[in-house]
């Protein structure tokens, strides 16, 4: 029987094919994404197989809360948290557990983001386990700025794709790291770095 895709716009339609070890694709706050269980090592694998990704470059994973960060064995400092509590920061925090090779690809490293998009940090509430999110395109691709070009990509391979209309964000989010007591811009996108530090001066 040939398989369907579905296209629906309630995003919780999503979470028996997240459970069920299957990537969908959702608009997060910059970008549509392909979304899929971060703890699950046959998703990810699957999606860096689809994208035709490099398999040296992990994938950011978006978290409901810091507490997530117990899941990979990460206590993170008190910069670290309160960078991670401005939703939408993408955070680089050192990891030295082998178990995640498969999702920090031998840097020792991950990228952590609880997101600022309502509806989405809702939907990682309800589940138990945090979201590799990379963007939703094959390497060397521009990614998809709608439902239709998602599915032009990748068709039958996403069993669903929620549509939330034309993306018109074009900032990616901004990636930082800690080294010392420094804040380390790696790619600045939505947030600028006089952003960050009169926000943290409010925390």
């Amino acid at each position: 029987m040939k398989k369907k895709t579905v296209i629906s716009k309630n995003i919780f339609n999503t979470e028996r094919f997240l459970k069920d070890g299957k990537p969908v694709v959702i608009k997060t706050e910059t970008l549509y994404g392909i979304l899929g269980n971060a703890l699950n090592k046959n998703t990810v694998e699957y999606i860096y197989k689809i994208k035709g990704r490099n398999t040296n470059k992990p994938f950011i994973i978006l978290i409901s809360s810091i507490s997530d960060l117990k899941n990979f064995g990460i206590a993170p400092n008190e910069i670290e948290r309160r960078l991670l509590s401005l939703k939408g920061l993408t955070v680089v925090l050192d990891i030295n557990n082998p178990k995640f090779r498969y999702l920090h690809r031998g840097t020792n490293s991950l990228a952590f983001r609880i997101p600022a998009k309502e509806n989405l940090l809702k939907l990682l509430g309800r589940l138990d386990f945090p979201l590799v999110a990379p963007s939703c395109n094959p390497e060397g691709k521009e990614p998809a700025k709608n439902i239709e070009e998602a599915i032009k990509y990748f068709g039958e391979k996403i069993p669903i794709y929620i549509d939330e209309g034309e993306n018109l964000n074009k900032k990616p989010s901004t990636i930082v790291k800690i080294k010392g007591s420094q804040i380390i811009i790696l790619r600045e996108g939505n947030y600028t770095k006089q952003d960050l530090f009169s926000l943290l001066k409010k925390l």
